[in-house]
């Protein structure tokens, strides 16, 4: 792993944070750090546990994931689908998957995505499965659905 941080050190041990994880976890690859937490801070109203130039971890609702800058993935076969022949970051990243936050105001995360300045791919509709979402591209093209039930707090 090639490290481009300057941070003090995340105070829990990888291996002590490695064992800790349970159940499904996923974990986003980011051109760059700082955009990408930002935007998890300020647009999903997520928790930063840790951050530096290379790693995050964060959690919203009582669910946590993390990030790895691409850099890290210097020699892992993931680095393909993220950066091109010429190391320049590939758009598209998600294409075909969402990442769900339930039980949060999309109204409020659509407004806040709109002033962040980032992409709302579907503004907030009820929808038939009994949830009202909204959909935003984050800044590195993940989408992300965010929803609460019909009748809680209904616009």
């Amino acid at each position: 792993m090639t490290s481009k941080s300057t941070k003090e050190p995340w105070s829990v041990e990888a291996p002590d944070f490695g064992k800790s994880l349970k159940g499904v976890g996923f974990n986003l690859l980011v051109a760059e750090m700082e955009p990408a937490v930002d935007f998890a801070r300020r647009v999903l109203n997520a928790e930063i546990r840790y951050w530096n130039e290379d790693f995050a971890v964060l959690s919203a609702n009582g669910f946590a994931w993390m990030l790895h800058a691409d850099h890290t993935y210097s020699n892992n076969p993931l680095r393909g689908f993220v950066r091109d022949a010429n190391d320049d970051p590939v758009e598209g990243r998600g294409i075909g998957a969402e990442f769900h936050l339930y039980n949060q105001d999309p109204d409020a995360a659509e407004q806040r995505a709109r002033d962040f300045g980032a992409i709302v791919l579907a503004g907030c509709l009820n929808k038939p499965h009994g949830l009202r979402e909204c959909y935003i591209l984050d800044p590195d093209g993940y989408c992300w659905v965010v929803s609460r039930p019909l009748g809680v707090g209904e616009h």
